[in-house]
């Protein structure tokens, strides 16, 4: 017993000496050499700073979108943002060949900043945009947190980026967690318009900490790679790289199967919570405000346990998966929750166990998936880290969200129950374990092509000592 708790607070790494004070306590968390301290961890306050802005934005969403249209008109909403990305990808991909990294993300930052100043005028106004803001949030959040992953990629090499990776995730695991906490608290007093100051701030303050954190990068690099940093891309654009490259296309798929099967999730949570709110406060016109508080209350402590629990295993177990198994074989294990959760929705469809259950599911994808699916980009090109990845992250992924709309709208009109369509999240999660077995095969021969050395299973190694 002893001993597995000291495995659970320190990784046993080689030794890297001489690191700082600073490199070995983060040692704890992830394999950090000397000089790399200081960077990954300002590079993970970013992401921190970053996702506390989005679950903040994310509990002012709910709260609109629930209350003025209801769970349904959530779902089909997601079909607009798809819309909207066919044309923003490519927008995207335009702007990325014209200006270099660093403009780029502060472009785009400050753009999404700017919108939410007209939001809070709106709703002073009393404008009903629910489902405006739905739509902005969603094309918001895949946009910015694709671009941070893309620089990150860009900052640090293939065999870099699979031993830090796990502590940059840190920082997006407590910031989701914080945000989600301080949303929570802060809604029920300022009501949900005062949270988009505070989201707004955030955002102009990741803004000044990336500019600080590519100037300190570039300042430390050869002069490759600082003309690299200072030069735009290729022409060519994101769709393009993904259709002509296997590799890409399956973490394409990859991303669309996730986000149906989660989604899908999302809408049986929130059928369930607009259904609790009619019970509690039965005159809508009379009690709309107290339905907002209240389904935006559930949400924020709702976005806490997921993220506290994201936290726990972004701190304790990430770094020791990608060592045991690698980024590859950690593609199995959201999969496998989710398989396992949507089973029993089958049978029980109740909303204390349908939150608990959902608290699992998201709390793996946010961080064991989402680390190892950040990690897949390191042996690819520049163009496929920024543009590829945002194509992914964005189109791909509200794809996943039109599928998943389409689910909805079938489903309603055939007069499927709650079980109905968590029996469909269990065929879409068998298919996504396929589809992880070709990207875990696909990723481990380019990760060998680059030079990193992938995990070797024990009794693999028996074997070769035999």
């Amino acid at each position: 017993m002893n001993e597995t708790l000291r495995t659970l607070t320190a990784l046993r790494f080689p030794d890297t000496s001489p690191r700082s004070r600073l490199e070995r306590f983060l040692a704890h968390i992830a394999d950090v050499r000397a000089g790399e301290g200081i960077g990954v961890l300002l590079l993970s306050l970013d992401l921190f700073l970053l996702l506390a802005s989005y679950y903040i934005l994310k509990t002012v969403r709910e709260a609109l979108i629930l209350t003025q249209g209801g769970a349904e008109v959530k779902a089909y909403s997601s079909a607009g943002q798809a819309i909207l990305l066919l044309l923003l990808v490519p927008a995207f991909g335009a702007l990325a060949s014209r200006v270099n990294r660093i403009r780029l993300v502060t472009a785009v930052t400050l753009f999404f900043a700017s919108h939410l100043v007209v939001f809070l005028v709106l709703g002073k106004l009393g404008v009903r945009d629910g489902v405006p803001y739905f739509l902005w949030v969603g094309i918001f959040n895949v946009l910015v947190i694709a671009q941070f992953w893309a620089f990150a990629n860009d900052l640090y090499s293939p065999a870099q980026g699979e031993r830090l990776f796990p502590l940059v995730g840190l920082g997006s695991s407590l910031g989701a967690w914080l945000g989600a906490v301080a949303a929570a608290r802060m809604i029920r007093g300022f009501g949900p318009r005062g949270l988009l100051i505070v989201g707004a701030g955030l955002l102009v303050a990741c803004t000044i900490l990336t500019w600080y954190i590519n100037l300190r990068h570039v300042r430390k690099a050869d002069e490759r790679t600082q003309r690299e940093a200072g030069k735009p891309l290729e022409k060519e654009g994101g769709f393009q790289l993904i259709f002509r490259d296997r590799y890409l296309m399956l973490i394409a798929a990859l991303t669309v199967l996730l986000n149906v099967v989660n989604t899908s999730g999302e809408f049986l949570l929130g059928k369930l919570v607009v259904a609790e709110a009619a019970r509690m406060f039965p005159d809508a016109a009379a009690m709309a405000a107290e339905r907002e508080k209240f389904v935006g209350g559930f949400y924020g402590s709702f976005f806490g346990w997921v993220n506290g629990a994201g936290l726990l295993l972004q701190t304790f177990f990430v770094s020791r998966i990608f060592k045991a198994i690698g980024p590859g074989g950690a593609l199995f294990i959201a999969p496998s929750i989710a398989l396992t959760g949507y089973s029993v929705m089958l049978v029980a469809p109740l909303l204390g166990l349908v939150r608990t259950l959902k608290i699992f599911d998201n709390s793996t994808d946010y961080s064991i998936q989402n680390t190892a699916r950040q990690a897949l980009f390191l042996p690819t090109s520049r163009e496929a880290k920024y543009k590829a990845k945002a194509a992914i992250d964005a189109f791909f992924m509200r794809l996943g969200d039109v599928l998943q709309a389409g689910i909805v709208y079938l489903g309603t009109a055939l007069g499927f129950v709650l079980a109905s369509f968590a029996a469909l999240n269990v065929a879409f999660t068998l298919v996504w374990f396929f589809v992880a077995a070709a990207l875990r095969r696909e990723y481990k021969r380019r990760a060998a092509q680059h030079g990193l050395r992938q995990p070797t299973l024990p009794r693999a190694k028996a074997r070769s000592t035999q």
